[in-house]
């Protein structure tokens, strides 16, 4: 039997934090993995563009916000213990990574060998100077 819709996300779950995997609603690339608290949740909805929470910086993070490499939100998915999300995303500027690739999922293993996976966009320090 359906259950009744619902969509609240369980912040208290994991310390108020919940991860947040960042989808191109195009092509179904998984572009980056990051968190989000409540703040950064209800900035997302508010905008329509993502914000995350830096765990490094302690504060709210704005995707692009420096860089221009913004993420549009087309669509929010979450799971069914209510505590991760996937957003599916337009990735302005073709980069999500702050390393300058497409995605930050660059690095590959394969048959024991590591690769490069994903094209570098741009260059880190001409964008974050």
């Amino acid at each position: 039997m359906p259950e009744t819709l619902s969509f609240e996300p369980n912040f208290a779950k994991a310390g108020g934090l919940l991860p947040v995997v960042a989808q191109c609603a195009h092509t179904g690339e998984v572009l980056m993995l990051a968190y989000m608290n409540e703040e950064a949740f209800a900035a997302t909805l508010r905008t329509g563009e993502a914000h995350y929470y830096s765990r490094s910086r302690n504060s709210l993070w704005h995707k692009g916000g420096t860089s221009g490499h913004v993420q549009k939100v087309h669509a929010m998915r979450l799971d069914c213990d209510n505590d991760a999300l996937v957003l599916l995303i337009d990735q302005v500027g073709g980069a999500a990574c702050h390393t300058g690739y497409r995605t930050c999922f660059y690095k590959e293993l394969k048959n024991g060998t590591v690769s490069v996976c994903a094209p570098f966009v741009f260059d880190p320090q001409e964008v974050y100077k």
